[in-house]
């Protein structure tokens, strides 16, 4: 499969953050790309009214991406706002295929409730985990701060997934874009998977805030944990051929998941959602 690390700068204006949304994958196109992973929050940056730009999945926007990806031919996953109950929205990753058909949605588990920070007080968690196929391959689906909770990728990897997507929004502070590469690096690891990793960058239109925007630092790494392409900090768009065949080859030699005990850990499996 090849995959596009589109690492874009997202504004507070939907529209905008749609544009280079397109502008993106028509680069990815250009490249013989299949499949495209934005960041979270692709919608409309943090610090923007959450509440006024979500909307439902058949809403503009999400639409916009569907066209989009219909129009390149390049699937797509990308992060959305929708309406929550009591007033809150939920933090959500949409997948759209090259089709343009919308086939799932992930609604983020784990809220940001640290360094400071209360996603909560504005947003609803998820409650399920989602595997969904793309092009023939099983895509479990992740957001920022998920990866910092082991047991979500395990799931992932138990229920099928041979590539996990990370749309994140990771911010600057102390020893985190550490923390961000070393549990991206360890995810593929223990779970001998593909992580294709992308976060937001600054938007050089918009005046610096104390809102989270993210360091960037996307990147793909193999199942062996080998880092395969990074960004860095700077916006851009970069495709990599990943080869998912390795996954089975390297779990022939390293059988880490089938050697599980779960007969002593119990079953690391979660509430799926249907696809």
């Amino acid at each position: 499969m090849r995959i596009a690390l589109c690492q874009i700068p997202v504004s507070a204006d939907s529209a905008v953050n749609l544009g280079r949304v397109r502008s993106a994958l028509a680069l990815a196109a250009a490249d013989q790309a299949e499949f495209a992973v934005f960041p979270e929050a692709t919608m409309v940056r943090f610090g923007s009214d959450l509440r006024a730009a979500a909307e439902p999945l058949d809403g503009p926007f999400c639409s916009g991406l569907a066209e989009a990806a219909k129009e390149t031919g390049v699937a797509l996953v990308a992060g959305v706002f929708e309406p929550a109950p009591a007033g809150r929205v939920y933090n959500t990753a949409v997948v759209a295929d090259g089709s343009g058909a919308l086939i799932a949605s992930y609604r983020k588990l784990h809220l940001f409730d640290a360094f400071t920070q209360r996603e909560s007080d504005l947003v609803a968690p998820g409650s399920s985990v989602v595997v969904t196929p793309v092009l023939g391959v099983q895509v479990g689906v992740q957001i920022c701060y998920d990866i910092r909770f082991p047991e979500l990728t395990r799931a992932l990897a138990v229920g099928g997934a041979t590539l996990v997507t990370v749309s994140a929004a990771w911010q600057a502070g102390l020893f985190k874009e550490e923390h961000w590469v070393t549990l991206l690096r360890a995810r593929a690891i223990e779970n001998t998977v593909w992580i294709a990793a992308v976060g937001q960058v600054p938007d050089p239109d918009e005046k610096p805030t104390r809102a989270p925007t993210g360091v960037g630092r996307s990147m793909l790494i193999d199942p062996l944990g080998v880092v395969r392409a990074d960004l860095g900090p700077s916006a851009g768009v970069t495709v990599v051929n990943a080869d998912m065949s390795l996954v089975e080859t390297v779990r022939a030699t390293l059988p880490s998941l089938a050697n599980r005990r779960d007969d002593v850990f119990g079953l690391a499996g979660g509430p799926f959602a249907e696809a």
